[in-house]
């Protein structure tokens, strides 16, 4: 009897380790979690506990660029996700923060280990403050096209071809990102020219050009039904910059051929996204319609913002500029969407319904 009892336990011993090496197999089989898996795990309507847990416990393999961060959020991604995904590829394994078990021996010699930090920065971001609770804006980024036209209105450039089908095409990122290691006038117009930005301009080279910013489409998805809204606006962590240096602003857009709006335009060198150089004063002859704002900074990139008379029926966004009209930017931050250029790239677009009250 006694003989039988050590075998039968032999026999669990040794099962009980198979098990657990296929466990431990399994564990290092898991694959990292990217935003793609994210994204499905948000589209399914996962709650974002369950989303959080998961990116904290799993590998992980993500964007966290700016441009990838906008696709999050344009993708339904709340800002508490952001936040587990951006502390997870920063941990120093690359992998999902560990937490320790709820039942951990109080009494144990190893301190449990701490919850993830906040991130070091987030994207900037919008909320619409209501009564009945509120609504975070989607950030959307900027198309950039040229032109000959000199930028004495925006509707002057409202019907202006070269403008419209530039921003609509919009320009390939990693073009640029390569072009702007060619720091000359031929390898940033080749690539414009493939773009299709340049259609019908002459051959001859101009010593400067207009550069206009615009969102494509003729409407924007987030309709306010009041003529009076009041902004939340937080930038205190955005990447690589001094939040200081910005302020948010209300500006209307310019419809264009009922295909894009247009946020702004300015004159600058035909190569200046082609150039590294912080030297162009994009903002000091900036021509945009602002709007005139009651604006409250609690801290430097928190403020609180709604516009002094009511708006009417149209299209608006929420941008960020820099506090001196001579800040001084790089061409290339710009073309890549990144420090400076990503702030000024940055828009929140909502249009006043004609029944806005």
């Amino acid at each position: 009897m006694k003989k039988t009892r050590s075998v039968l336990l032999f026999g669990v011993l040794i099962l009980s380790s198979a098990v657990s090496c296929r466990v431990a197999s399994a564990q290092q089989a898991q694959k990292p979690l990217t935003n793609a898996g994210v994204i499905k795990m948000v589209k399914a309507k996962l709650s974002e506990s369950v989303v959080v847990a998961t990116i904290q416990s799993s590998p992980a393999n993500y964007d966290i660029s700016p441009d990838g961060l906008i696709a999050l959020q344009k993708a339904g991604v709340t800002q508490n996700e952001m936040n587990a995904i951006v502390a997870a590829q920063k941990a120093p394994t690359g992998g999902g923060s560990a937490t320790a078990p709820a039942n951990a021996d109080a009494g144990s010699a190893s301190p449990a280990p701490a919850a993830a930090s906040e991130p070091r920065w987030q994207m900037p971001s919008v909320t619409l403050v209501q009564a009945a609770g509120s609504q975070a804006l989607t950030l959307e980024k900027t198309q950039l096209a040229e032109t000959k036209t000199k930028p004495r209105t925006l509707a002057s450039l409202s019907g202006d071809s070269a403008v419209t089908e530039g921003i609509q095409a919009g320009v390939n990122d990693a073009a640029w990102s390569a072009a702007s290691h060619i720091n000359n006038g031929v390898g940033g117009s080749a690539v414009m020219q493939a773009g299709g930005i340049f259609g019908g301009m002459m051959a001859r080279r101009q010593p400067t050009v207009t550069y206009v910013w615009g969102v494509p489409g003729p409407t924007s998805t987030n309709v306010l039904q009041t003529a009076t809204p009041t902004f939340s606006v937080n930038f205190a962590k955005a990447p690589g910059v001094n939040p200081n240096d910005f302020a948010p602003e209300i500006v209307k857009l310019t419809p264009a051929q009922n295909t894009c709006r247009l946020v702004g335009a300015t004159r600058g060198k035909e190569d200046a996204r082609s150039s590294d150089a912080a030297d162009w004063e994009i903002y000091s002859s900036f021509v945009e319609d602002r709007v005139a704002v009651n604006l409250h900074k609690s801290a430097a990139g928190e403020y609180q913002m709604s516009p002094q008379s009511a708006l009417l029926p149209g299209e608006y966004a929420v941008v960020l500029r820099p506090v001196s009209k001579t800040e001084k930017f790089s061409g290339g931050d710009v073309a890549r969407n990144q420090r400076g250029g990503m702030m000024f790239n940055s828009i929140w677009s909502f249009q006043v319904s004609d029944n806005a009250q």
